[in-house]
């Protein structure tokens, strides 16, 4: 019984999202992407927030989404993963005006919730793994926003091992998502609304 209770979540939230995860070919046009951090270290991705990174960039050459929010941590001001995220994809050709930083998403609800309340999103494609993708996409649904999801499938190149550890944390995190769900609970970081999205957004196309 306790690992049907456990696993339960997890199949709820694998059935309810499924006909919002796309592939980069069909996924609904959206104005923004929502890229979920994923851990940096020494001033570059980790190897999955990589792999999103370069889905997000995907999406923007193919007009999928006209603007990137990405959303991570940035408690401590040697740790900042929003702005690691921006700089990787204006590597990648994406231009500045374009990428929008979230400095306070701690977790995958804040991520979403903020995402609403202070930036303002309505529609969006979230940004992450497969294996992340049913509870993220739940969650930012549950937050109010008409969410799709396109998530990286990650096995080999060096990130199985994450992967896989990443589809066996999932269950247990789905419990924690249930909470939110159900309680709607406001961000751990708060603040007042933020331009940034609707500025990149009516700005001129490149």
């Amino acid at each position: 019984m306790g690992v049907f209770a456990v696993l339960l979540p997890t199949g709820w939230a694998y059935a309810d999202t499924a006909r919002y995860r796309h592939t980069p070919a069909d996924v609904p046009e959206t104005p923004v992407a929502l890229v979920l951090g994923a851990g940096i270290a020494n001033g570059k991705p980790s190897p999955l927030l990589a792999r999103r990174l370069d889905l997000a960039a995907e999406l923007y050459r193919r007009g999928k989404v006209k603007v990137l929010l990405v959303s991570g941590d940035n408690r401590v001001k040697e740790y900042d993963e929003p702005t690691t995220m921006r700089d990787y994809l204006m590597r990648a050709g994406i231009p500045k005006d374009r990428i929008v930083r979230d400095f306070a998403g701690l977790d995958t609800w804040d991520s979403c919730v903020r995402a609403r309340t202070i930036f303002g999103v309505r529609r969006v494609t979230v940004v992450t793994q497969r294996f992340h993708l049913p509870r993220a996409v739940a969650l930012c649904r549950a937050a109010g926003i008409d969410a799709y999801g396109v998530g990286d499938q990650s096995m080999g190149g060096g990130r199985t091992d994450a992967t896989i550890n990443g589809y066996l944390r999932e269950p247990l995190a789905m419990l924690k998502a249930v909470g939110s769900v159900a309680l709607k609970p406001g961000p751990t970081i708060g603040g007042e609304p933020e331009p940034g999205v609707h500025t990149a957004l009516a700005s001129p196309p490149h």
